[in-house]
Order: structure tokens, then sequence, then C-alpha cells
């Protein structure tokens, strides 16, 4: 071992001095290619001379695999070698070939190796298509070149180009899968990601597979794409390694993710700026999603291009109309030039997509004449009447309206009808609850509108789907939705400078007056409704009555509230849940009521409800009477606060436990379908809101809504609804053991613990929130509304909590909204310290404090 130390030594060095000079003219120049190539050239050198080093049998050889027989390597790969052996190794060869695998690491290379026979590297590849592929691209380095030949000539004589071609697309498919079908992921994967780096090498392994070519430059002389489009693939190519160059070398490690903590650092280096209206890594990541929109487009054109060349069929055209025909279930175009002889052809493709939901999608020679006729949509075109009609029968086609507008937008053609579309293409949010870039987010809300007019999909929102069924033009939704963020990142009021957007559309294309009314109103106003659900006091008649002349009518308000639920389920998967869905619902119909002709009343919902509740009661099998004591010990505002499911099921708990001793805790699934109902009934105490929120977050537990109430008697008694996702399917099953521990707890009044910090998420790190406090009275002065706003983190609501005791404040509703990584709280309140202007400004200093890490 001493003696090999020494060549160690000067390989490693060797290697690290050649790197270095490769890296620094990399950042003098930002020639990607030749950084990857000149890696790669000194990599073969020392990996040859440590070869020679070990004086190995002639026959045998050292050879490149995977990207690095590419001749490809990037700043913190791996180096994939196969030691290519004409026999067996016996036990001294073996032991030799140890060490060389050793020294390779020792000189500071992440190695892949293998080490077989010619034989069994055919083995390995016909078992295993991650070896044939890697083999496909294999490349001498040093020893026999005679038995790397023959190991060519075999592989290409066993290669199935067919069979090749089905599992790398079984594959592809596979990993878009994994990475949910869109290139357009918060941090994508620059080399995994649906339209990135490996879907363009899978092009041109199952090209090289098929003897078509190994060059975007040998495909186009094939014919199978244009001289542009290969201009474009290697354009892109280029730029996404680049980037993958870029993340290795900033995050010190083989890095392919453009996570958010790199994508700013990232986007400077090419030279983008932070503006008022966006971030420098904004910029960026559009840049991105522009060029994986455009390899996904490419690809496939060129994956149906091969493979009709490799199953050819017998086609006989069957006639759509004079422009488009039906070929083995794709449409295609009648002549080569239909696009450029009747542009409204662009559009007019779509609309039989959306009517013949029995055709897959469009040959490749379709999409590629699309693709290059796509800059015939100029503003001669977009004022045509007969194109707008065609542009409104797609909206208001009876099916297939979500597939037609995503396949418009893939293929840009719907970015370039609706150019202010055009700009949100490929914009992030980095707002903390959006998942999905602008325009993907508005064809998910226009996906779920379309989903609530399905059959199929009742069972989902059933309420939702009623609403629709009975819904007169609903397609007038679908335009609202398309221009309901349309204007995000110009600056400015999105909602106002949308409204404008929506104006112009509706007028150009002669909508009436009502339905143009409707959708302005609808792109106006589509923040209100949740904010009002939300945050605002729905016990309160007035709230609903500014509502109820907010939205005018049913129609309005159906259309509202369809928008609403569609919108918010559009953001993210994890924003979305049963108690938002309740709240907006409760605002629907206590709307709905009023724009009847029910004016709000106390008193009447008052009546409504002890009268629900008593005969819920009387199901229970209690006394007529049983209630009186309890409810004699409430005020109007706990019934107000409480449905009447919650007021029966609170009072069958403590009709018999008004004066009790210990505390009574009760626990139930929740009546919404989701999480736990938790009821605390004790005798009031200064802490008590914090002292309950520090159980539940020692526990996890996220708190969606809060209803403290102090009875006549000085009881607290006070209402959560909790969720822990962990136990989404098992709430059950801690039903008792959360009675038990919480009843303990407010038994035992052991000192509360200093509130945690927490750690903010990575994504909150990248992307902080200032934290904020909005305090102010409530219209009658009776209360103040506080609100709050933060980067969500463990122990947060805790922390809140712990200042509202300190300064004595009366805690009477909570609401706690988590959008994402961030969180928008509202409660109602009222205290001493409130009333003065200096004990004030030191309470919202405080809170500011606590919500900060």
């Amino acid at each position: 071992m001493a003696t090999m130390a020494l060549p160690a030594l000067a390989f490693k060095e060797e290697l690290k001095t050649a790197q270095a000079a490769v890296l620094q003219s990399f950042k003098e120049n930002h020639k990607s290619d030749v950084l990857l190539k000149d890696l790669c050239r000194h990599v073969d050198q020392v990996l040859a001379k440590i070869w020679k080093h070990f004086d190995l049998p002639k026959e045998s050889a050292l050879i490149a695999v995977g990207g690095y027989g590419r001749g490809e390597l990037f700043p913190y790969s791996d180096v994939d070698v196969l030691i290519l052996l004409h026999e067996r190794p016996d036990a001294i060869f073996k032991e030799k070939l140890e060490s060389l695998v050793q020294l390779f690491w020792d000189i500071g290379l992440d190695i892949g190796h293998s080490i077989r026979t010619i034989d069994e590297c055919l083995d390995e590849s016909a078992a295993d298509i991650t070896v044939q592929t890697s083999l496909l691209e294999a490349r001498w380095i040093t020893g026999s070149r005679k038995l790397f030949k023959e190991l060519q000539q075999r592989y290409s004589e066993n290669m199935n180009p067919q069979k090749f071609f089905q599992e790398k697309l079984l594959e592809l498919q596979q990993r878009h899968v994994k990475y949910e079908d869109t290139p357009y992921s918060l941090e994508p994967n620059c080399k995994e990601s649906p339209g990135g780096l490996r879907d363009l090498q899978v092009i041109l392994w199952v090209s090289k597979a098929a003897g078509l070519g190994n060059s975007w430059k040998e495909l186009a002389s094939r014919g199978l794409i244009t001289d542009t489009e290969a201009r474009q693939l290697n354009r892109n190519e280029r730029a996404f390694k680049d980037i993958r160059i870029r993340l290795h070398l900033h995050a010190g490690r083989r890095e392919d993710r453009l996570i958010f903590d790199l994508q700013t650092p990232i986007a400077e280096t090419f030279g983008f700026k932070t503006t008022e209206s966006r971030r420098a890594s904004e910029y960026l990541m559009q840049r991105y999603y522009w060029a994986a929109k455009a390899v996904t487009q490419l690809n496939t054109i060129l994956l149906q291009n091969i493979e009709a060349h490799l199953f050819p069929q017998p086609s006989v055209p069957r006639p759509l109309n004079e422009h488009f025909n039906e070929v083995n279930g794709f449409i295609d175009i009648a002549r080569d030039d239909t696009f450029e002889s009747s542009p409204s052809s662009l559009l007019e493709v779509f609309l039989i997509l959306a009517k013949h939901t029995e055709l897959k999608g469009m040959t490749a020679r379709t999409l590629r004449a699309l693709w290059h006729a796509r800059l015939l949509m100029d503003a001669e075109f977009r004022h045509d009447i007969y194109n707008r009609s065609l542009f409104l029968q797609i909206i208001q086609a009876p099916q297939g309206i979500t597939h037609a507008l995503r396949r418009m937008n893939q293929m840009s053609i719907l970015g370039r009808y609706l150019p202010n579309f055009r700009r949100i293409i490929g914009q992030m949010q980095h707002d903390l609850f959006h998942a999905y870039t602008v325009d993907q987010h508005i064809l998910m809300v226009v996906r779920n509108l379309r989903r609530f007019t399905m059959p199929e999909h009742a069972h989902e929102y059933p309420f939702c789907s009623q609403l629709m069924a009975n819904f007169i033009q609903p397609w007038v939704l679908y335009i609202a939705a398309l221009f309901h963020d349309i204007a995000k990142g110009r600056g400015g009021d999105h909602s106002v400078l949308g409204m404008a957007d929506a104006k112009k559309f509706c007028y150009d294309h002669g909508l009436s007056r009502a339905n143009t009314e409707l959708i302005v109103f609808l792109v106006k106003n589509h923040l209100t409704m949740s904010h009002v659900a939300q945050k605002q006091d729905l016990s309160d008649p007035d709230v609903i009555q500014h509502f109820a002349e907010l939205v005018k009518d049913e129609r309005h308000l159906t259309a509202l509230y369809l928008l609403t639920v569609s919108d918010i389920r559009g953001t993210s998967p994890k924003v979305w849940n049963a108690w938002k869905g309740k709240l907006l619902e409760d605002l629907y119909r206590m709307t709905l009521r009023v724009l009847g002709g029910e004016a709000p009343s106390k008193d009447r919902e008052l009546k409504n409800r002890q009268e629900q509740a008593q005969k819920t009661l009387r199901l229970y099998g209690l006394a007529p009477d049983a209630h009186e004591k309890l409810w004699q010990q409430l005020d109007v505002a706990y019934f107000l606060r409480h449905d009447a499911s919650d007021i029966a099921w609170q009072t069958r708990a403590l009709h018999d436990k008004l004066d009790s001793k210990t505390p009574v805790v009760k626990c139930r699934l929740s009546p919404i379908g989701e999480g736990l109902q938790i009821t605390v009934y004790v005798k009031d105490q200064p802490d008590l809101f914090a002292r309950i929120c520090n159980y539940f977050d020692g526990k996890n537990f996220g708190i969606l809504d809060a209803k403290i109430h102090t009875t006549n008697n000085d009881y607290a008694l006070d209402t959560f609804l909790v969720i822990e996702p962990a136990f989404a399917n098992n709430y059950r099953d801690i039903i008792s053991l959360i009675e038990h521990e919480l009843t303990e707890v407010l038994t035992l009044q052991t000192p509360l613990s200093p509130p945690n910090r927490g750690r903010l998420s990575r994504l909150s790190r990248t992307f902080p929130i200032a934290p904020s406090v909005d305090l102010r009275p409530d219209d009658r002065g009776q209360y103040y509304l506080l609100s709050i706003s933060a980067n969500d983190r463990n122990g947060l609501l805790y922390a809140i909590a712990t200042i509202l005791t300190k300064y004595k404040i009366n805690l009477h509703t909570a609401k706690i909204m988590t959008l994402g990584e961030r969180v928008e709280d509202v409660f109602i309140v009222d205290g001493a310290a409130l009333q003065g202007a200096r004990s004030q400004i030191q309470f919202e200093t405080d809170l500011l404090d606590a919500m900060r890490v």
C-alpha cells in the first residue's frame, strides 16, 4: 500500500489542478460545452495513466459508459466506467483490479464501476434496460481497442431497436409520473423532470439505437426534425447544461434540482436582477419553464416520428372536414400548408379535438405544422370575427374544454391568441401557497369548474355540482377563470388590471351586457368571498348584509362561490380543507337567504338554532328541560357562533356538569368530515387559551378554528377544530387519549414553558414573510379585529397566545388560515390594554417579536 501512496497523491494533484483551470475558464467565458468536454478529457488522461501504471493484461480495456461515455462530465457527476475483460480474472488479477478501482477513488473521483466480459455485458444488457442504455454510449479510454470493437459489434447485433424504443418510452412515462407529469414544478430537476435533459437524451438514445443519428443535426438531415427545430433543441440543451453546471458549482456537490435556496443565486449568475414586481429567480424560472415547454413539444413530435419509422402502419385518411383527416386515431392536416392557407385552422383543430373525444391527439406532422404556424396569430388574426367565434366555440364546447386549453397552452397557441396570457406562462408565484405557475393555476381552476359539470365527479363536491347543474351558461365561469389571475406580476392590483382585460375580451367577442358584467364582477372580486368567509365574523348580520349587497343576486352569488371553491382548490393540494369548504358554504347559504328577502336577524337565527338543537337533544333521549340550566348561562353570541349540531352536542355533554370542579374535555370526529372537534369546559383562567395551544402544539395538531366563550357563571366554554395529517384515517383511535391528557394538563396547572421559536421550512427561509399585525375596532366598537400574517412554523399559535395572556386580552374567536407555508390568522378580541395608544403599540410590538424566528 505504501508504494501506491505516491502515485495517488501525484494523480490527485494533477487532476485537481486541471479541474481548477477548467472551472476558472468557465467562470470567465461561460462555455458549458467546453467545460463538459475538458473535464471529461482530463479525467480520461489521468485514468489512462493509472491504467498503464498497473500494467494490466493487453486483452482488457477501460471503457467510459453512461454520461461520461457520452464525452460529458459535469463538475460533481459520478464517473461510470466498465473494465472490459477477455475472460474472468484469476485471484491475482482480481486483487490488482480491486487496487485499481481503489486508486480511482483515492484520487477524488466518484466512481461507478463494473468488471465484465463481453458475454456478461450482453447478458446484463438483455436483462436491464439501464445497462443497455449505458453501453449504447460506451467510449474507449485505453487498453485493447480490438476487445472494445468486438463489444460494439456484438452489442449492435443484439440490439432490437423496436424493443429498446418501447422500454425507453415506458421508462420515460414512469419518470414523468414520478415528477408529477409537469415541467412546471416549483423546484424542477433540470436533468430528470419532464422537458429536461433526460428527455433530450432519450430522443438521442432511441434514434441512435434505430440508426437514425446521434445528434440534432443528423436527425434534421434524416428529415425527423427541421433545421430550425434542431437549432432550438440544441439551444435549449445548452441552456439546461449551463444551469446544471452552475447548480453543481454553487451547491458544491451533485445537485440537479433548482431548489428554492439556489434559484436566486443561480439567477444572479445569469445577470437577472430583482425588480419591484418580480424576483430575479422568477425571471430565471420563467425562462426555464419556457425552454422545458419547448422541449416537451418537440419531444412529442420526435417520438412520434421515430415510432412511425420503427413501427410503420398503413394509413388510410378519413376526412373530418376540408382541412383535417383522421389517421390511425390522430388528427392530421389535409395538406402541408393547411395552416398557412387557412390560418383559422389553428383554432379549428382544437375545436375538432374537443368535439371528437375519440381522437388520441395530433400526428407529428400536424404538431410540427402547428408549432411553426403559431406566428401567424398576429393582431389581424385576433381581430378576425370568425377566429373569435371559433375561440368562443372551444370555450362553449360540451366536452373536451380542459384538454383543448391545455393543448393550446402546450403548443403556444393560447398565449398567441391571448397576448396577456402569454406574459404569465411559466411565471412563478413565490407567495408560499401557490404550487403552480400562474398559467397552470388558471388552467387548473378551469378544470375544477369543468369537473362540477361532470356526473362522474359529482361525489367529490356534491353541493357545487348541484349548483353548476342549474347554472345557465357555465362557460361564462370558464372565461372568468381564464382572466382572474391574468394580470399577476404586472405590478398593481391584479384583480383590477385583470378586470380591464376581461372587459375588453368580452367586448371584442360580442358577449351580452349581462354576461360581460358578470365576468368583470367575478374577476374583480374573485378573492372577496374567501376573505369574508375566512376573516370576518359570519355570526354578525351586518357582515352577511354587506356581502349580499355586493353580490346583488343569486346568479352572481353562485358564480362567485363556484369560482372561489375552484380557485382555492387550484392553488395547491395542501391549501383546501373541509373547514374552508364549510365556511364558504355557510356564507353562501346565509347570503342566499338574505337575497331571497329574509332580512338578517339575530333573534330569528337564535330561535332557529335553539329549536334545531332541541330537536337533536330529544333524539339523544334527554328530558325536554335538560338544556335550560346550561342555556341560561349562555349569551346570544354563543348561539350565533355555533351550529345547532354543536350546541346539541355540547349541551348533552355539559347539562349536568355546570359547576364541575374538574375540567370537562369532550372530543369527537368533526362533523365537517375532517379532523377533530374538541370542547373544553373549565373554570375560567387567564392563561387557558395558551395552555390548550401548548398541548396541541406538543401533539403537532394544527388548530383551524377556535371559538372562545365565557359563560355567565364564569366558566370557559371553548371549542376547537384541529387536524393532524398523520392521523387522517385514525382520528377515532385518539379521541379518548386527548380527553384524558388534556383534562390532566388543565387540572395540574403546571407552569407554562416559554414559547419555542421553532424552525422555518426551507421554502419559508428562502422566501421569508415579514410578520405583520393589523389591529382595528369593529364597526360597532365592541370588539377588536386582530389580523396577523407570518411564515408558518411549529409553536407559532402558542407564542401568540402567550402574548394575549400577558396583556390580559380576551379572545372570542380565532380563525387560523394556513396557506401553504404562510398563516393568516384572524382573532376577535377585547381587553383594557387595547384602549390606550401606548399599551396597544407595545402589545403589537411584542406580537411581532413573537412571530419572528
